[in-house]
């Protein structure tokens, strides 16, 4: 088998009138996909967003380009199956040339970009510009089974869309801010969301992926990070690839929606060790100054607000404008169906409430926020180092100056 990535500039070029292949590009329908020997296709099917026939219509699109770029015709006879929210593209090979669909998957490896290697410079946001791509394979609805990485749509796999509560709050009245107004951020918010468990099962990440649902509706580049593989805070392992991974969603991102159980009447270790690995400064750069925050937690019990409280003191310390709203769910095991969405209740109204706002409130500060992080003490500092030191480099500074003193 072999993986790739279905990349968007191949999308742009389908002649179709199918209203639907704006959406397959906007919602990033280049998921990973697999090509079998036969020239078998799989790929997951994104039903949040995107219709079956928009899928279609691409994978024709694919199979014709991937024949015409080694001189064959048209594949006959494609056949499209569907299943288990999986589907099945399969096309018999070019009968008198590459018997076994070699050409063929060396060609939509080559589309797609390989994923098979994926390496940690990957991952680190050393390329602003790949990290920030649409076309990164972060964007999958599961994360790589050996490093944890990616996964960044996991809030978006097995969602029922007919039976999706937030695409009928969408119709309703939910309020979309224009973010491409003048003076404004000219592109979608990029928004990290965080919560604080590794079960696949906690309500911390059912609350968190119904955000991240919320938060696509209005509108927002959404990326939920994966807590599994992060080991625990130890500054020799600051390579190791689930560090840079968060650190560099961190700086791509324009604000943090932060999601933790209250166990013992405080957040759990998993999520504060995430916040741990995001340290105030690294070099000069600021990983979090400047990012707005919003807040929420699940209780097991009774209704509480510690698990919050904290969350705000820890935004406040990274120096981030933490929105005014918050949510806390009380037993949550009550809050959630089967399918783990959210329940229609007063406590899911004020979820909506809240996502809402941070929306906003993200829009309106994301243009602003190098302006409000301009301070004095840094342009001094600037001025007379030519840059921001390191903790390191002013304590040394520190005990110099003290031995030469003494």
């Amino acid at each position: 088998m072999k993986t790739g990535i279905w990349n968007s500039e191949y999308c742009t070029n389908i002649n179709t009138s199918n209203s639907k292949l704006e959406e397959l590009q906007d919602f990033r329908m280049f998921q990973r996909l697999t090509v079998s020997g036969s020239g078998k296709i799989f790929m997951k099917r994104r039903v949040h967003h995107v219709n079956s026939s928009a899928i279609v219509t691409a994978l024709h699109f694919v199979s014709r380009t991937s024949c015409t770029a080694f001189g064959n015709s048209l594949i006959p006879n494609p056949k499209i199956t569907f299943g288990n929210n999986r589907f099945s593209y399969t096309a018999p090979s070019p009968k008198n040339s590459d018997p076994k669909g070699v050409n063929r998957i060396n060609c939509l490896t080559k589309m797609f970009g390989s994923n098979s290697n994926i390496g940690s410079t990957c991952w680190d946001g050393s390329d602003k510009n790949a990290f920030a791509s649409l076309s990164h394979p972060g964007y999958s609805d599961t994360s790589d089974e050996k490093n944890h990485v990616g996964g960044w749509l996991a809030h978006r796999l097995n969602v029922d869309t007919a039976n999706c509560w937030v695409k009928d709050v969408s119709k309703e009245d939910l309020t979309k801010f224009d973010y491409y107004s003048n003076g404004g951020l000219q592109r979608k918010p990029r928004i990290l969301v965080i919560y604080g468990s590794l079960r696949e099962s906690s309500f911390s990440r059912k609350l968190a992926f119904e955000f991240a649902r919320l938060l696509e509706e209005l509108g927002c580049d959404v990326r939920t990070y994966n807590p599994v593989g992060l080991p625990v805070r130890d500054p020799t392992l600051e390579n190791e690839i689930k560090v840079k991974e968060l650190r560099a969603l961190s700086l791509w991102s324009d604000g943090h929606v932060w999601v933790s159980p209250e166990m013992h009447g405080q957040i759990t270790g998993v999520f504060k060790n995430q916040i741990d690995w995001l340290p105030l400064n690294t070099g000069s750069v600021r990983p979090t100054q400047g990012r707005t925050c919003c807040v929420a937690q699940v209780n097991g019990g009774s209704q509480s607000f510690n698990a919050v409280n904290t969350l705000r003191t820890l935004a406040r310390w990274m120096r981030m404008p933490c929105c005014t709203n918050q949510s806390s769910v009380p037993k949550a095991w009550q809050e959630f169906d089967d399918a783990g969405r959210m329940k229609d209740s007063p406590l899911r109204d004020r979820v909506v409430d809240v996502a809402e706002e941070f929306a906003k409130f993200t829009a309106v500060m994301a243009p602003v926020a190098e302006e409000l992080t301009n301070r004095y003490s840094e342009r001094k500092e600037k001025a007379k180092e030519g840059r921001l030191l390191t903790q390191a480099e002013k304590e040394v500074q520190k005990t110099t100056k003290e031995s030469k003193q003494s």
